[in-house]
């Protein structure tokens, strides 16, 4: 059994947010797999997904991105599944728009979400799919540019961006990590110029 945890907030007004691309992630690969992410626990919404004679469990926190970790490990402790069979899909700006790296444990690098995820699981050994969302020109702009949608220029992009996430954790799940590193950890074609906020 493998658990998927995206990351993101709750509620309509993040939904579209590069903060939640986590989310929208879990919702591709739901689609895929012929599930609705609906059902309620672990103070998440899940959904259980059969692939491969393996069983995914597709999972959106609805404790907010910086408590994220309490419910990825209650799912993780309910379904007794050791961090080395988790995989984290979540937004990453020190990547541009259209790249994704996979990465087995390591550091949050800051991101709040997965220090969250550390500090409950007590193990940093956890498969991430980090995906690109860019940066803003300025750092002050930071809480804007994470909380915005993609502007209309960048749709195509990140449309592709959440097709090819979805392929790097059904590769991972199929295949291994590794193969989805060397598959996927490639910097796109185009590298979009960093994005003034407001």
């Amino acid at each position: 059994m493998i658990l998927v945890a995206g990351l993101g907030n709750p509620g309509k007004g993040y939904a579209s947010s590069r903060h939640n691309i986590g989310f929208i992630v879990i919702d591709e690969l739901a689609k895929r797999l012929g599930v609705s992410v609906k059902k309620k626990g672990f103070r998440s919404h899940y959904a259980q997904a059969p692939i491969d004679e393996k069983k995914l469990i597709l999972l959106k926190p609805d404790t907010y991105m910086n408590r994220s970790g309490e419910a990825v490990s209650e799912a993780a402790e309910f379904f007794k599944i050791p961090a080395k069979d988790v995989i984290v899909v979540y937004d990453e700006m020190d990547l541009s728009l259209g790249s994704i790296k996979v990465k087995v444990g390591g550091g949050s690098a800051g991101h709040k979400g997965i220090q969250s995820i550390i500090n409950s699981l007590g193990d940093s050994d956890f498969i991430r799919v980090r995906v690109g969302i860019g940066k803003p020109i300025q750092k002050s702009e930071t809480v804007g540019h994470v909380l915005s949608g993609f502007e209309k220029e960048e749709k195509k992009l990140a449309k592709e961006l959440i097709v090819r996430a979805a392929d790097a954790v059904i590769e991972i799940v199929l295949r291994g990590a590794e193969s989805a590193m060397n598959k996927f950890n490639k910097k796109p074609e185009v590298t979009p110029k960093p994005r003034k906020c407001g």
